[in-house]
């Protein structure tokens, strides 16, 4: 288990930014959030660092963009939420990342590239060209051809992969959460938070819960779960 002073040493990290913070719980892309986090990234990329960022916000922004309240559950009607959105959101981290001198690159993935070792070669390759090229990957799970049976499920684990495919030093998925706490918090307020596990600890598995947010579908079980995959290589989460 690392300290959090020992984050700092990591010379390649993955990055992933769930819905509700790039939308501000579905009002549509923050882009004052987002320049932040941008600013942010950049300046830990011209340090030396690599940086490969993780993001949602397709389908939350294609939704506001159609009108849509609710996630929808058809599959054709997420994909072209997704389509719509991806618009925006490529167009948002390009002009953002540019006025900080950096290039981006728009990765779409699904199952199939990670599990197919010819696939899962060429995307290795292909990033980590990209990181030496000092261009910054966006990725995100290609939502617009994805269906049940080849999709990741959220972004969370998709992150977790990207880790074990590049050999990632530090996985950090950013939530519009405090953190783990050791009960469910909206329940037990008395519930305190988890500064630091280890995520061999069996109890951990207790203290998480599925998403309640409209917008994604992850939550901290699938937080956990990635840590968990991600603890598979040498990332640390």
């Amino acid at each position: 288990m690392q300290s959090r002073a020992e984050f700092a040493k990591a010379q390649r990290i993955i990055v992933k930014i769930g819905s509700a913070l790039l939308t501000g719980g579905g009002r549509g892309l923050d882009l004052t959030a987002i320049a932040q986090w941008v600013a942010q990234i950049a300046a830990i990329r011209q340090e030396g660092t690599e940086i490969v960022l993780v993001s949602s916000g397709s389908v939350a922004e294609g939704m506001r963009r159609l009108g849509w309240k609710n996630r929808p559950r058809d599959l054709h009607e997420l994909q072209a939420a997704a389509s719509v959105g991806q618009m925006g959101l490529v167009q948002t981290y390009e002009s953002m990342f540019q006025q900080h001198g950096l290039h981006t690159a728009q990765i779409l993935l699904t199952h199939d590239d990670l599990s197919n070792r010819q696939r899962y070669l060429n995307a290795r390759g292909t990033l980590l060209t990209l990181l030496e090229l000092g261009v910054v990957p966006v990725i995100n799970e290609n939502d617009t051809v994805a269906n049940e049976e080849i999709r990741f499920g959220d972004n969370d684990t998709l992150a977790a992969l990207v880790a074990n495919l590049l050999d990632a030093d530090l996985l950090v998925i950013l939530t519009d959460q405090n953190g783990l706490y050791e009960r469910d918090p909206t329940v037990d307020p008395t519930a305190k938070l988890v500064h630091q596990a280890n995520i061999s600890d069996p109890t951990l598995g207790e203290m998480v819960g599925d998403s309640r947010s409209v917008l994604g579908r992850g939550g901290m079980i699938t937080k956990l779960r990635a840590a968990l995959l991600a603890s598979r290589s040498v990332a640390a989460t």
